[in-house]
């Protein structure tokens, strides 16, 4: 059964990396290549199969995750961070800081990318935990989890904007209905989950390389202005692009110029030379002294994404074994409602492949024929589906490998966090397009 083969692979890689120890990268490898073989691959096509999943994950989080690593830790080796962190607690106070990080991580994250916008906030949230003495979870679990909810509901995210193409909603529409849900369920989940005491039992500290050990004087940190005007100018490209593609159709250059300027990479390439000079040049550092803070980072992010390229091999292997046609079949004709079978079929297919994109489009397709005699809302349909594919992260997720090493975090603990976090917050999730559904459903009567 191959539902059965993903369960015993990922309890392989836990006994491997708990008891055993084996680094992260080989082991997922490891069992990558044992499932390959009980999935019946062949065995000369297991190193393409394995190549692929790496450059497709390296290709789209590389750039994303290397970049922002590098412009974070320019603006926290040149005080910009702690600038922007001091402000945050004068406007929120030390006890308000998990509200000041929601509030930031939401309003970033209605249009960039989960990576993209932990890459740009978590320095904040590094140099808030130094300066308060706060634990680590405690700050940036509440940024993690509106990040999630904001990557995972909302339209112009790649999940819910392709299901929405799919099942011609909306995308207006479902992005008015999605933040009626994610907003209160995103906050709410922020808010309980660093008090629950398991997670107040971890007590990780902060990951070497990415954050420098400093605490700057008033004089030393540059303005304000300046901090604010790098941390938020990817979130103008990347948001000024989502926007314009919402709202604008053709096929003018200028159209072509802002896409590209708001993409991901383009976005922070630009800011990384823009902090180059904001905290270097113009405030008297020298350029040797940011290219420094620039190695820094890269060094401490080559494990990372290691880790996340083998996360992606095991992905790829699980799709190539035939795991999502096999949940295609055996989902088939199951007698649920229409909204509730989409979010199971998308949350099923989120623990055996690993990828939240992957599960919401394979789940697209799956749930497409349903939507035509169901008389559910196409946007509830979209958002059933989007909200499941965030269910139940664990190792065969690349993300979860992200959110394990920036928080410097044990495999078990990272699943006691991570993995419950995004499967309640799922679980409410589907509960508030039924009620959405049910309120809708209530006025066209």
């Amino acid at each position: 059964m191959p539902l059965l083969v993903v369960g015993i692979s990922v309890v392989a890689l836990l006994l491997l990396m708990t008891r055993l120890k084996l680094n992260g990268f080989a082991a997922l490898l490891l069992v990558a290549v044992g499932v390959a073989l009980v999935r019946g691959i062949p065995v000369a096509a297991i190193p393409d199969v394995l190549s692929k999943g790496i450059g497709d994950q390296i290709g789209d989080t590389m750039l994303t995750i290397g970049l922002g690593a590098m412009a974070g830790r320019v603006m926290g080796d040149s005080g910009a961070a702690q600038r922007i962190a001091d402000r945050l607690l004068a406007a929120f106070g030390p006890r308000w800081v998990q509200v000041a990080m929601v509030v930031a991580a939401m309003l970033i994250g209605v249009t960039m990318f989960y990576e993209v916008a932990f890459v740009i906030i978590v320095p904040v949230a590094f140099t808030l935990v130094r300066v308060t003495g706060a634990d680590l979870l405690w700050v940036g679990l509440p940024m993690s989890i509106a990040l999630s909810t904001m990557h995972s509901f909302l339209p112009p995210h790649p999940g819910p904007t392709t299901v929405a193409a799919a099942f011609h909603a909306s995308a207006g529409l479902t992005l008015f209905y999605g933040l009626f849900i994610a907003v209160p369920v995103g906050a709410l989940i922020a808010l309980v989950w660093p008090r629950l005491p398991f997670v107040r039992r971890m007590r990780p500290t902060l990951p070497e390389g990415l954050v420098g050990g400093r605490v700057f004087s008033d004089a030393e940190m540059p303005g304000l202005a300046w901090s604010l005007t790098v941390a938020l100018f990817p979130v103008v490209l990347i948001a000024g692009a989502a926007v314009t593609d919402m709202a604008a159709s053709g096929d003018s250059p200028l159209l072509h110029v802002i896409a590209f300027l708001g993409s991901a990479p383009v976005a922070l390439l630009l800011t990384l030379l823009l902090s180059l000079w904001a905290f270097g040049p113009r405030v008297g550092r020298s350029l040797s002294e940011v290219a420094e803070s620039c190695r820094s980072a890269a060094s401490a992010m080559a494990m990372i994404l290691l880790v996340i390229g083998a996360g992606g091999a095991f992905k790829q292997v699980l799709v190539d074994g035939g795991i999502s046609d096999y949940i295609k079949d055996t989902t088939d004709g199951w007698p649920l409602s229409p909204i509730v079978l989409a979010w199971l079929i998308a949350a099923i297919l989120r623990v055996a492949l690993g990828s939240a994109t992957v599960a919401v489009v394979t789940a697209s397709g799956v749930v497409l024929p349903l939507l035509a005699g169901s008389g559910a809302h196409p946007e509830m349909m979209v958002l059933a589906v989007s909200c499941g594919s965030i269910a139940f992260s664990h190792v065969n997720d690349p993300g979860f490998w992200m959110f394990k090493e920036y928080f410097n975090l044990s495999v078990v603990d990272a699943l006691k966090a991570r993995t419950t976090y995004t499967t309640t917050l799922a679980v409410l999730g589907l509960g508030g397009v039924l009620a959405v559904e049910a309120a809708l459903d209530a006025l066209s009567l």
